[in-house]
């Protein structure tokens, strides 16, 4: 049995005239995550493996859901390929991985929908910003993915965490 966390990156600011890969993230975004980060930290078992986009907004994502579960940051395996990935490339990168049960991957849409959708058993219209489609995964290698029979662990969205 294998566990993955879909996240997407929280939301970025469009305040600096800057390259879509180096925007930062935006106020929203930093509350957002915040309240995420503290959610996952109380409910969820820390992963054994964390993957992010190195786009600025999708690593200060990792970073602050990382300090609240307590992953070290200089664990997380940085991949430049998640930035705007297919759902077909981030299955093949999630299919190479070996050595863990629960990983979290931090990126970008439309490939994180995508991906969701490949397993999921209700369709979701889009995975938000800052949003988390957990699964459980029958499978006990990495390798057997694609094929892999999903359950829904949850849906985290921030909006429906603000009080």
């Amino acid at each position: 049995m294998k566990t993955l966390y879909i996240i997407r990156h929280a939301k970025s600011s469009w305040s600096f005239d800057l390259p879509d890969h180096d925007r930062p993230l935006g106020r929203r975004g930093r509350r957002d995550v915040l309240i995420v980060a503290k959610h996952l930290s109380e409910n969820e078992l820390t992963p054994d493996l964390m993957i992010s986009s190195t786009a600025s907004r999708a690593l200060n994502t990792a970073l602050y859901i990382a300090d609240d579960w307590g992953y070290p940051e200089e664990q997380i395996r940085l991949d430049e390929s998640l930035f705007h990935a297919t759902s077909e490339h981030l299955l093949e990168v999630l299919s190479n991985i070996r050595e863990a049960d629960s990983v979290a991957i931090v990126g970008h849409n439309p490939g994180f929908t995508d991906l969701v959708n490949h397993f999921a058993e209700d369709y979701v219209d889009n995975l938000p910003t800052c949003g988390i489609y957990a699964l459980e995964l029958n499978i006990d290698n990495w390798k057997d993915l694609k094929s892999a029979d999903a359950t829904k662990k949850f849906l985290l969205i921030p909006k429906r965490l603000h009080r």
